[in-house]
């Protein structure tokens, strides 16, 4: 990229210098065009530079993928060494074992296999790890490479490369990679319906949705968050209807509906009993379909009323989502049937407007035999919208797995008429499992209703303070410690509970098993947390004081422990690089709980701060160790952030 820009650059002065020697600095009017181009050419010259400068002061601040960097170095000796090889192997993973080295390039064995099969040669792999190891262009990360077994190369790194990463990490701080030119992703998450409440159902796609939002913005991308509410269709008729007979005024004095659910269920009651009503409510559907103003104002109290509750789940999930429901794609629908049938691609099924997609049983509704449009017709409206209007280049639907059949039917039907190039736009549906109770079944309550969305935030506070009490906190924290504290641990283990389990996977929720200290949960990863941040605390040593010796100390990594700890900490960028790939946000639980555990078997080996054992005062502060504990502590940081977790100083 830079060589690039660098070429770009040396062109551009080149022609201006062309323009020179036309005399376009000259005054005749004749040359007005001359100057204009002169003066573009200038500007652009300019802007690529600054962008040059800018990309190589954020590269150099930047943390390396190290997997990444050995397989380009890897690729180079593989290329080198089969020059003639098409698309060969690249596999560099971690070592498992110290014994093996840090990282394996496993690429020898499938490159024999290519080799048997498409030239009948046979070579042993063995033979081709040792070619591609004589291959290995000059580097600055890798000490040696030992061939092992049958033919894996055990990568060690070396010591001062890993050290200068470390101290790089410390000075500027978790800075992403790099990504190339900054790509738009739109998520689309949560999508609750208005006049219900929102419930354990709606827990996991917001979580998840905000989680991965977060992750893209971080790596750099511009994300557009869209909550596509249920805010539009004939279950307003009977609102409406309803909304009349219980409050004639309502266009004059704000309705008093506190409980929507409740007046939702009232309503339903009446149009499945009640054949004037029924009449009545399918009118009021015909006059807010019109545009009529008073039905249309009838349609937003009760949207606002949702909307007020919705944003309460919100504020306490520190979810971040623009409002686009269904009744914002309502004037694209009629422009979506007419480009189907433009094409070809519609075919009427006993009154219905119907499309069939290649490879899909099940054709996509467009137009019901009474002219009204479908889900099917909105969610087409929506992936155009998101493809031709906001253009996105990644666009993620985070919806449960029940719906996976009809999103790729309309993902289908988008690349069938040529919206989109799966080639150049990325289009996902982040798909995941259904929350389940102790008892295997879906979480309900003991009355077997659904579970309420905000009962469970609220009982989830209730007994996050009760753990902090049974541990005594309330006796060493301040009340506002320990609010903090509540709802860092409540609200926290909430979502690092679902975030930690494959999101492809039902999961059993369970207040016991997330509030647990010991394990893979938020509260075990809370607290190493704040035990690492106050290490440096307790030795007196503060901020200002870390900063100068992150600039000044070489951090030594001799203890096998220190060792460990260094590669874990680098493999943050590898880690994010994998979800950005396959949208699995658990692996990154799993990461900062490794993390945490060999920070534990590090602080375990070595001492960071040595004291008199009869007097308690210090005697000796070894500072790369403090440091090792910064780093690892800033990447947790980074790793809570992107998962949505508030960590607190004191817990």
């Amino acid at each position: 990229k830079f060589a690039f820009q660098e070429n770009e650059i040396k062109l551009l002065t080149a022609e201006i210098e062309r323009l020179k020697n036309f005399g376009c600095l000259g005054v005749s009017p004749s040359l007005e065009g001359l100057r204009d181009e002169n003066a573009k050419l200038k500007y652009r010259l300019n802007f690529l530079k600054k962008s040059l400068q800018e990309e190589r002061s954020k590269s150099t601040k930047s943390m390396i993928n190290i997997n990444s960097c050995l397989q380009e170095i890897f690729g180079a000796a593989i290329q080198a060494a089969y020059p003639d090889l098409e698309n060969p192997p690249l596999v560099v993973t971690p070592s498992q074992q110290p014994k093996f080295g840090d990282y394996q390039c496993n690429s020898a064995m499938g490159i024999s296999q290519i080799l048997l099969k498409t030239r009948e040669q046979k070579v042993i792999p063995r033979e081709i790890a040792e070619k591609i190891a004589k291959n290995i262009p000059a580097n600055d990360s890798i000490e040696k490479v030992e061939i092992a077994g049958p033919g894996f190369i055990n990568v060690h790194l070396r010591k001062d490369f890993v050290s200068k990463q470390l101290s790089s990490l410390l000075i500027n701080g978790v800075q992403p990679p790099a990504i190339g030119k900054r790509k738009k992703v739109v998520v689309d998450f949560s999508s609750p319906n208005i006049a219900k409440e929102m419930h354990v159902g709606h827990l996991r796609s917001t979580i998840i949705g905000e989680s991965m939002s977060r992750l893209f913005e971080f790596a750099g991308y511009d994300v557009l968050r869209l909550n596509h509410l249920g805010d539009w269709g004939t279950q307003f008729g009977m609102l409406i209807a309803h909304l009349q007979d219980k409050f004639p005024d309502y266009l004059t004095v704000s309705p008093p509906i506190g409980d929507l659910q409740a007046f939702y269920k009232e309503s339903k009651r009446r149009f499945d009993t009640e054949e004037e009503f029924k009449k009545r409510a399918y009118q009021c559907v015909v006059l807010l379909q019109s545009k009529n103003p008073d039905f249309i104002k009838a349609w937003n109290l009760i949207c606002d009323v949702s909307r007020r509750e919705f944003q309460k789940i919100y504020n306490c999930l520190d979810i971040t989502i623009i409002e686009r429901g269904e009744s914002f794609y309502h004037e694209m629908m009629k422009d979506i049937v007419k480009e189907f049938e433009d094409k070809g691609f519609v075919q009427v099924d006993d009154g219905r407007k119907v499309v069939f997609v290649p490879g899909f049983p099940v054709p996509l509704t467009i137009m019901k035999s009474d002219g009204g449009y479908t889900y099917d017709t909105s969610d087409l409206a929506a992936l155009k919208h998101r493809l031709c209007e906001e253009k996105g280049d990644i666009l993620i639907y985070v919806v449960d797995s029940g719906q996976s059949v009809h999103l790729q039917t309309v993902f289908a039907a988008g690349q069938m008429i040529g919206w989109y190039d799966p080639k150049v736009t990325r289009v996902a549906h982040a798909a995941f499992g259904v929350v389940l109770g102790e008892d295997k079944k879906k979480f309900k309550t003991r009355s077997g209703d659904t579970v309420r969305l905000i009962d469970l935030l609220e009982e989830g506070l209730k007994r996050a303070m009760d753990k902090l009490k049974d541990k005594e906190r309330d006796k060493v924290l301040t009340p506002e410690e320990l609010k903090a504290a509540q709802t860092s641990v409540a609200f926290g283990c909430i979502k690092y509970a679902d975030l930690s389990h494959n999101r492809l996977n039902d999961y059993v929720f369970s207040f016991d098993k997330m509030l647990d200290d010991r394990g893979n949960t938020a509260a075990y990863l809370l607290y190493a947390f704040t035990r690492i941040r106050a290490i440096a605390r307790l030795a007196n040593i503060d901020e200002q004081m870390l900063r100068k010796a992150a600039r000044e100390e070489v951090l030594i990594l001799d203890h096998e422990k220190e060792w460990k700890l260094g590669k874990c900490i680098l493999r943050f960028p590898e880690i994010l690089q994998k979800i950005l790939d396959d949208l699995l946000l658990h692996t990154l639980c799993d990461y900062l709980y490794e993390l945490a555990t060999t920070f534990t078997e590090f602080y375990d080996s070595c001492y960071c701060v040595e004291k008199d054992r009869q007097t308690g005062q210090i005697v000796k502060v070894n500072m790369w160790r403090l440091l090792l504990c910064e780093a690892t502590a800033t990447v947790m940081a980074k790793g809570f952030d992107i998962l949505g977790i508030k960590p607190v100083q004191r817990m």
